[in-house]
């Protein structure tokens, strides 16, 4: 079984940052992309960042020179470094992963979401 946690969420003022973490956990064979996306009240679930095994990444036009993801594969975990913050922000914030199991099955998952709120 495998699991993805986030942490890292909460309530910012506008122009200040936070990192969000995910770390995935379980009955992993690998890991290949990693994502994350969020959800404000009303809207559809948007791509915001994702990143390859390799480190490639790439960014949403509305967050590209303020947002940094990375990830580390020793630990399993994607991070979101996010800056600038803007009360547009707002949202719940999803990382994504597709995980292999074996050698044959690979699946996507998905962490439980963590709140971010930009306001003052």
């Amino acid at each position: 079984q495998v699991q993805l946690v986030e942490s890292g969420g909460g309530l910012v003022q506008p122009g200040g940052s936070l990192r969000l973490s995910c770390a995935a956990s379980g009955s992993i064979f690998s890991i290949g992309a990693m994502a994350w996306y969020r959800q404000a009240p009303g809207k559809q679930r948007e791509l915001v960042a994702g990143i390859t095994s390799g480190g490639i990444t790439d960014y949403a036009d509305s967050v590209k020179g303020r947002f940094t993801i990375s990830r580390d594969n020793a630990k399993n975990t994607v991070y979101l470094q996010m800056a600038s913050l803007k009360p547009e922000d707002t949202a719940v914030y999803y990382c994504s992963a597709s995980i292999r199991v074996n050698l044959i099955r690979r699946s996507d998952y998905w962490g439980q979401g963590t709140q971010v709120t930009v306001s003052s």
